[in-house]
């Protein structure tokens, strides 16, 4: 078929906080050397920021540098953080609080702020905007335009207007657009589906060990005034997870009387009868947090993957034609539980070597070498290579020996501790047999502290158009019930945060159900499903959550 094109200098896909700092970075390059560089950003959400969830609290480093008077130009960062609270929780009914002498200082956030991400990256739209970059939210880039030589020159968005069954509907149907550009920055988050072509596809990861992840749970509540700290933050390890089960909560006291609350559930967990969000409702009734919730209102929900493998997991940077930035990369620092500071800097850095190269004369489909050689010299790089044990030590020795260990690499030597710690086996092999496990009974939901799953989705404002294909692609249909039911009791039933995957028996036998409308978007399925069969791919622009402040 032949589409329509629109050409660029650069193309960056995704406009979270890694794409949308190099979009900004991009056209100040060119505005310090008095060139013009032409810069688009594709966004897959229906605005900027509807497909944005973080914690988070912010470190403003990487701001600090891109724009200095960010206070003066209105960066929605208003919370600074007053307090640190950690948390050991021994069991549903008793907590620990642990002094701050014996927290890692990677964790302590003197200095910091409590933020809505999304609220961030509407701003930062602004500013690139402002700069005069196109910003074009509604449209899913769905794959990588490669040339005969190997080299990526853009993307392709993804068809409008065609039925579950691939026919264009009529009067509806609108082709994708090729979006061609001298170099092409990934910035689609973690688990990028282009992303994760593409580390296939130039074999990027072979140097690496296997990346890790989480499914971090959100929800924001509003609370009785009384029983708000503004700025205070609460961190939590131990129950309900455990060793074999990791994981860890935050709570954070931000503006208005609110509060964000949620759970991280480690994706290299071993029990196929775990539920992330099952988890999450009851943790909730834990005193520590409990004491903060009563008497309050739930008033948003939402669900995403996080790359936790850090350093020893990050690919090769560059590929001809592109490269990876931010959680598409994975450079989130687990140590400190914040990706934001360090996806912005990513994504600077991987603009300026492209403005580099385009100042200089260069038509792309070459490597920026100067990305990676920036990284090298950068603090990012300072920042990951001295958190690169802190998760493995987790994995390998557990919540209290792991803890000790990190606080003795990161208090002691500073990160610096003369070996590595290695962690090589992918978060999807880890399950155990469905017969090696305890099954878990979850209690009830009271409405009041913990909900169910569907009237938690419609929080999210998740929005689907239903008569399109599905964007749930299984590789192999058979594998749901011929094999991981009986192997591990099918748990996509579980680990799906918003009720996507059900097994319903009816009088025809028993069957395996995609709701893809409920789909949040959070990846957990790509990534934990036991026999890799689950193929996440971008369903129409504008399809997914609809976060307001997330």
């Amino acid at each position: 078929m032949e589409r329509e094109f629109m050409e660029f200098d650069v193309v960056i896909v995704g406009a979270g906080p890694s794409g949308l700092s190099a979009a900004c970075r991009l056209k100040q390059k060119a505005a310090e050397a008095g060139q013009e560089i032409s810069v688009c950003v594709v966004e897959k959400g229906s605005e900027v920021g509807a497909h944005i969830l973080s914690g988070a609290v912010f470190e403003t480093r990487a701001l600090d540098e891109l724009f200095p008077d960010w206070k003066e130009l209105g960066a929605p960062i208003n919370t600074p953080v007053k307090r640190d609270d950690i948390y050991l929780l021994k069991n549903a009914d008793k907590g620990q609080k642990i002094p701050n002498f014996f927290v890692p200082k990677t964790m302590h956030n003197e200095g910091n702020y409590i933020i809505s991400l999304g609220n961030l990256c509407r701003w930062l739209a602004e500013q690139a905007e402002n700069l005069g970059v196109e910003v074009y939210p509604g449209f899913a880039a769905q794959e990588a335009l490669i040339n005969e030589d190997g080299a990526v020159y853009g993307i392709l968005t993804g068809d409008m207007g065609v039925d579950r069954d691939g026919n264009p509907k009529e009067g509806m149907y609108t082709p994708g657009m090729e979006l061609r550009a001298k170099y092409t920055l990934f910035a689609e988050g973690c688990r990028g589906h282009i992303g994760k072509q593409l580390i296939k596809r130039y074999n990027l990861d072979s140097e690496a060990d296997a990346q890790h992840y989480g499914i971090g749970i959100k929800e924001i509540w509003d609370i009785d005034p009384a029983k708000h700290e503004e700025g205070l933050v609460v961190h939590t390890a131990g129950w309900p997870l455990d060793d074999d089960n990791p994981g860890g909560s935050f709570l954070y006291h931000t503006e208005n009387n609110q509060v964000v609350v949620g759970l991280i559930v480690d994706l290299s967990y071993s029990n196929p009868y775990l539920s992330p969000f099952d988890e999450f409702q009851r943790y909730k009734h834990h005193p520590v947090i409990s004491q903060y919730l009563e008497g309050g209102t739930r008033v948003a929900y939402g669900a995403r993957a996080i790359s936790k493998g850090g350093y020893n997991s990050l690919p090769k940077m560059v590929f001809p034609g592109g490269a990876l930035v931010g959680c598409d990369l994975g450079t989130l620092n687990f140590a400190k539980i914040k990706g934001n500071h360090t996806a912005m800097k990513s994504g600077m850095l991987a603009a300026e070597a492209a403005a580099d190269a385009i100042i200089q004369g260069r038509e792309g489909g070459d490597e920026l070498t100067a990305y990676v050689d920036a990284f090298k010299a950068s603090w990012l790089y300072e920042d990951l290579f001295t958190s690169r044990n802190f998760g493995a030590a987790i994995h390998k020795y557990g919540a209290l020996l792991g803890g000790a260990f990190n606080y003795i690499d990161q208090n002691i030597f500073g990160g610096k501790i003369p070996f590595t710690l290695r962690d090589t086996t992918p978060d999807y092999a880890k399950l155990k047999l469905a017969s090696d496990s305890k099954k878990i009974s979850y209690p009830k939901p009271d409405g009041k502290l913990s909900f169910d799953k569907l009237s938690s989705v419609f929080l999210s404002n998740t929005a689907h158009e239903a008569n399109q294909p599905c964007h749930l692609v299984l590789t192999d249909a058979s594998i749901p019930l011929g094999k991981n039911l009986s192997m591990y009791d099918e748990p996509a039933q579980r680990y799906c945060p918003a009720g996507v995957y059900e097994i319903v028996e009816d009088s025809e036998g028993k069957r395996f159900q995609i709701n893809a409308e409920n789909c949040v978007h959070c990846k957990t399925c790509d990534i934990k499903d036991p026999a890799q069969n689950i193929n996440w791919v971008a369903p129409e622009g504008t399809g997914g959550p609809n976060y307001p402040n997330m």
